[in-house]
């Protein structure tokens, strides 16, 4: 199993479907999970998918419309009733806060997990770890919502001809690394920044600022196609985005892979989707969602 992979549990919009569940999207990176947007029956769905309650050390909402976060209740409450040994952090839009007290209240259960509140209420940056920076941005729908980013810190790429130009090699290389400097041969001399990764994940949304700042540069891009671009003006009318429309930000974004999901219950070709965006001039690697796919982070440049 990669170490870095997206886990699709669902891939509806408004309502689920015979063939779609619920949004519901499990990031794992690095022995951390990061459940985004849990829907209706993101439980089962987990289940079904081989996660996990003891999984899940962030729980991110973007916003509180049903099919984004009416799981809630029932991951939380499998958080506790399996007695996760880890804090869980749960972030979603402080103006939201009492959709929220109601799902984690929503019946009686024994609270057994320390579940931290992180409430989003503007730009900025919610957690930094020695793995990556989880950041927010606002984004333009009916209620408030936001998109999350994560970003993986710059590192560095050994240069095997210049660390042998130098003689360095062995346990002086672990030396050069810990210390920058060996002998009068400074770590930049034989080794080039290698740029972390970087995730982010778009749900409901109009085109806007958020959306494109979000997109730049990643090497994996969740985001949401709810309406192909015949229905663009009804995309706009209710805060959504179009397959085309998000095609063209990941290709302006130089984003890596593009997948799409969170789709109207109006369509049953997934197919139009990926034809639309290739048609929009997205050239990199494309996944049209499906329940329980899992897609991996592609590997470092």
């Amino acid at each position: 199993m990669s170490a870095r992979e997206l886990v699709v549990l669902g891939t509806a919009s408004q309502v689920p479907t015979r063939h779609r569940n619920h949004n519901g999207y499990l990031l794992r990176w690095d022995g951390e999970g990061i459940l985004f947007d849990p829907g209706e029956g993101t439980q089962r769905q987990m289940l079904r998918a081989g996660v996990a309650a003891h999984d899940l050390n962030r729980l991110c909402v973007t916003h509180f419309h049903g099919d984004h976060s009416l799981g809630l209740a029932g991951v939380i409450q499998r958080i506790n009733l399996d007695r996760v040994p880890h804090p869980v952090t749960a972030h979603y839009p402080r103006s939201g806060r009492r959709f929220f007290d109601r799902l984690r209240y929503a019946t009686a259960y024994r609270e057994t997990v320390a579940l931290t509140e992180a409430p989003v209420d503007a730009d900025g940056p919610l957690a930094t770890t020695p793995a990556y920076t989880l950041d927010a941005r606002r984004l333009s729908h009916p209620v408030e919502s936001y998109g999350y980013r994560l970003t993986e810190p710059d590192g560095r790429r050994m240069l095997p001809d210049r660390l042998a130009a130098h003689g360095i090699a062995g346990p002086d290389v672990g030396r050069l690394q810990r210390e920058g400097v060996l002998d009068g041969v400074t770590l930049d001399e034989v080794s080039e920044v290698r740029r972390g990764q970087r995730f982010a994940f778009v749900m409901d949304t109009r085109l806007c600022d958020g959306v494109h700042a979000l997109a730049e540069g990643c090497d994996l891009l969740v985001i949401e196609s709810t309406f192909l671009d015949e229905d663009e003006s009804l995309a706009t009318d209710h805060g959504h985005l179009t397959a085309g429309q998000a095609a063209r930000v990941a290709r302006d974004a130089g984003v890596r892979h593009l997948v799409l999901t969170h789709f109207s219950q109006r369509y049953s070709e997934p197919e139009e989707f990926e034809r639309q965006a290739r048609a929009a001039g997205y050239a990199g690697e494309l996944t049209v969602a499906r329940d329980l796919m899992r897609v991996p982070v592609p590997k470092r440049r």
